[in-house]
């Protein structure tokens, strides 16, 4: 019988955080978990941290560590607080890394979990869209496994088994088109913070929801996919699949297209990664595809969705403009939750953003860390112009 992996989770209590724990309890047996991260749920860090007896506990926001500290009194289990705590973990060493931190900050983890050599899930788009050629070189200097959890990515990930990248023709990700997909730009402009979180097909959190909403998420992917399957920008496509069956298409030079189909449960393509090079059970609904009863396709509208627009020319331009980009989207996307920017300004503050930044070169993650900063601080006037 062979030892039980050991198992990291960065960004435990978010959804590809809880899903991924949700599979673990499914097949206690194969996985030993080392340590869980949490952003500020310290009740469900702890709930988590006990449940499947973790080593360590860590909590992004230091301002809680009392409060998890009292949470875990009593039992044998680390705590630890802040940004070097992250880091920490990742040089624990597991045998498998989830890297679910949501924005920028997940970058410093990322690229220490990724130093260690061993097995990384990456479901933290935000690292790979602003420091993609950092973290590729740290991958190739380690020897690291980069295992993609976007269901997009994944996708290309599993078709790719088919044949060799060298014979790949066109890599395809598909968008559902998000809860807006067919609104006119006037319909979009009164867009509310609510509507634009009730995402059509999948379940996730605020921030990505409202990425989908804008498409800035397929844009973030499709800068993903540059980083993580060198076909050239030439050679990758974006349709619009509204019932988010098939998750993404490759061809090859043969004119054969591979699809991955499967429901829209992120469960999927994180039980792909966990059990990778295996397969696992997963309680996911099977694809019924009579009941569905169609699959439709379409181009996508780059002048309803600029988003889309934007990331590709930001990957054109290179250097440090993706992640100024992010920078400018995270911060964009947060003051529309907060109701201080409308849902159309988000683009209009990226675009803005990377009209001004400048962005140059990146060599270190200190320069991706820079360039993040004057970014956001550039959307923060912006936004506070908008108000004013």
């Amino acid at each position: 019988m062979m030892a039980p992996r050991s198992i990291s989770i960065f960004g435990a209590t978010g959804s590809v955080g809880s899903s991924t724990l949700d599979l673990i309890r499914r097949e206690p047996g194969a996985y030993q978990v080392l340590a869980l991260t949490g952003g500020s749920d310290v009740a469900k860090l702890a709930a988590a941290a006990i449940e499947h007896r973790a080593r360590r506990a860590v909590i992004a926001d230091e301002t809680r560590y009392a409060d998890l500290k009292q949470a875990l009194a009593g039992t044998d289990i680390e705590v630890a607080a802040g940004e070097q705590a992250l880091i920490d973990v990742a040089e624990m060493g597991a045998d498998w890394t989830m890297a679910s931190i949501v924005g920028c900050a997940g970058l410093a983890p990322t690229l220490a979990a990724i130093a260690q050599g061993r097995t990384v899930a990456l479901a933290n788009k935000e690292a790979l869209v602003s420091a993609g050629e950092v973290m590729m070189a740290a991958v190739a200097r380690s020897g690291a496994t980069l295992l993609p959890v976007d269901s997009e990515h994944n996708a290309i990930f599993q078709c790719l088994a088919s044949g060799h990248i060298s014979e790949v023709r066109k890599i395809t990700l598909t968008a559902s088109g998000g809860p807006f997909r067919t609104a006119t730009r006037e319909e979009m402009h009164q867009v509310t913070p609510a509507q634009a979180v009730k995402h059509p097909n999948w379940s996730m959190g605020r921030k990505i929801s409202v990425d989908s909403a804008t498409m800035m998420n397929k844009g973030l992917e499709f800068i993903e996919a540059f980083h993580l399957f060198p076909v050239g920008l030439d050679r990758l496509s974006i349709l619009v699949h509204p019932q988010s069956v098939v998750h993404s298409m490759v061809e090859f030079r043969d004119r054969s297209t591979i699809a991955q189909l499967g429901s829209p449960d992120m469960r999927i393509p994180i039980a792909s990664s966990l059990a990778w090079p295996a397969r696992m059970e997963t309680p996911c609904e099977p694809l019924d595809l009579g009941r569905i009863g169609r699959l439709d396709f379409e181009a996508p509208d780059e002048e309803r969705f600029p988003a889309l627009r934007l990331a590709r020319e930001a990957i054109e331009a290179g250097g440090g403009y993706p992640a100024a980009l992010n920078a400018a989207n995270e911060v964009a996307v947060a003051a529309f939750l907060d109701g201080r920017a409308g849902f159309l300004d988000i683009s209009v503050i990226v675009e803005d953003v990377l009209a001004r930044c400048g962005a140059g070169a990146i060599d270190t993650i200190e320069d991706v860390q820079a360039i993040d900063r004057s970014a956001r601080a550039m959307a923060q006037q912006l936004t506070a112009e908008l108000i004013n």
